[in-house]
């Protein structure tokens, strides 16, 4: 029965289905994923009013405590009894993984010690599957240094995949809110000029641009927020910069601190601000077409080529075969 199992595991027609139906699974998910989350706007929404909530607890909590009092958050879990008996928040220590878990939309003790807890046990993990797979199952008549090379390799891909993933999603996300972006500049024009406070413009703003970007709308709602209950207005602009980490959005932080501090029209500032996210825009949408042919030309040769071949060609070969033959 074991060997059965070994052929049907090894088989290059079953791993050529299994690999067919991965990938047809993933296209299919890939095209159903926008219509799933159309409802996802009231959850983030939600996250984000939680997210106020808990600044409004901390306010009333520093003022209620004596000076000097904690206000951490604590997490509890199996993760975070294993991180911490482990010590795995010093042996992986991570300068800026508070700052990439945010980028990526991920916020609060928990998601830092669900990372550091995957990045311990992702080597572990493939490295067991791979040699587990090349030693017991199918070697490919491998020598034993290359199977313990490939094992290795293994390893070495688990402790970076959850860097790989949280990067993944944090340019996902950004690509969400720049694309967005200098609409939601446009509007906030139009609110501000029109005599609304800069609170209530960022909170209008971060509903109506709900429709196009939920992260943006869930990133202007949380700035909204931290405006509000922050000790200074200042750490909220910077904190938005920090977590979309993009060179316009910078910008455009930069010049409300300004217009803050210095007094300064703030309507003429995101006017320009404005203009210059649109040109950030088009300038990305052109570096993409013109990147477009040379992406293309495998593709054409791999795939358009010979089936355009057999279209022109096709006729013509069973033609001149038919003549031949009479």
């Amino acid at each position: 029965m074991d060997k059965d199992l070994a052929e049907v595991l090894t088989n290059p027609d079953n791993l050529f289905m299994a690999f067919t139906a991965v990938v047809t699974f993933a296209t299919i998910l890939t095209l159903a994923m926008p219509y799933m989350n159309r409802g996802g706007l009231e959850s983030r929404l939600k996250s984000v009013a939680n997210r106020r909530e808990e600044l409004r607890r901390k306010s009333r909590e520093a003022l209620a405590n004596k000076p000097g009092g904690s206000l951490r958050q604590t997490d509890e879990g199996v993760y975070k009894n294993i991180v911490d008996r482990l010590q795995l928040s010093r042996l992986l220590e991570d300068s800026n993984v508070q700052e990439k878990l945010a980028q990526a939309g991920l916020r609060g003790p928990s998601a830092i010690t669900r990372f550091y807890f995957f990045r311990f046990i992702m080597p572990f993990a493939l490295g067991a599957a791979a040699t587990f797979y090349l030693f017991v199952i199918n070697g490919f008549h491998l020598p034993m240094l290359q199977k313990l090379t490939v094992c290795m390799g293994f390893v070495v891909i688990g402790y970076y995949a959850p860097n790989l993933y949280i990067s993944n999603m944090a340019t996902k996300r950004r690509d969400s809110i720049v694309q967005a972006f200098p609409d939601s500049l446009d509007l906030l024009l139009i609110c501000v000029e029109s005599g609304m406070s800069i609170e209530a413009a960022i909170q209008k703003v971060g509903q109506e641009v709900g429709s196009t970007s939920i992260e943006l709308a869930e990133e202007l709602t949380l700035l909204t927020a931290e405006l509000s209950y922050l000790p200074e207005r200042r750490m909220a602009y910077e904190g938005l910069a920090k977590r979309t980490n993009h060179p316009g959005i910078k910008s455009v932080v930069t010049a409300m601190i300004q217009a803050e501090r210095y007094g300064t029209p703030l309507g003429a500032a995101l006017r320009v601000m404005a203009k210059e996210n649109r040109e950030l825009r088009l300038a990305a949408a052109e570096k993409k077409a013109a990147a477009l042919p040379a992406k293309l030309t495998v593709p054409m040769i791999l795939f358009f080529l010979p089936v355009l071949f057999v279209v022109i060609l096709g006729p013509a070969i069973i033609r001149i075969q038919d003549q031949m033959h009479h």
